[in-house]
């Protein structure tokens, strides 16, 4: 049985997540800084071990991104994705406010659009939507 625990991520267990993707290194203080600044937080657990988080970013009224959504490669295909990410899909809808659209982002690695898509989340670019761009600052 998974657990889903509400804004408890640790930077320990974020880390340590991050590591078992390969998502690039942080330094304590990054994650830190990351977690504090994060809207929401979200860590499934399974038999006690967290195999899943996900956190929102954001400014909780035109805009909020999915961030780090991260599924231990053992765990993929559980459905503990679908459940973290409808998990924060709900949080945000219910930080909106009614009457109003709000805009619920993310960029994707390569490989995972069908995962976001079976969630109701479009790829750009399209005819009126450019598309999504980055840039890395090296401090």
């Amino acid at each position: 049985m998974v657990q889903l625990v509400e804004d408890q991520l640790d930077i320990d267990t974020y880390m340590e997540l991050r590591e078992a993707v390969h998502f690039p290194k942080l330094s304590r203080d990054q994650a830190r800084r990351g977690l504090d600044n994060s809207l929401y937080t979200l860590v499934a657990f399974k038999d006690g071990k967290a195999v899943g988080m996900g956190r929102i970013v954001g400014d909780g009224a035109i805009i909020c991104y999915v961030q780090d959504l991260i599924i231990r490669p053992e765990v993929q295909g559980e459905g503990i994705g679908g459940l973290i990410l409808e998990s924060l899909r709900a949080f945000v809808v219910n930080i909106g406010f009614p009457g109003t659209t709000m805009m619920f982002d993310l960029m994707c690695a390569r490989g995972r659009e069908p995962f976001y898509k079976k969630h109701g989340f479009i790829a750009r670019p399209t005819e009126s939507l450019g598309p999504g761009m980055i840039q890395y600052l090296k401090l």
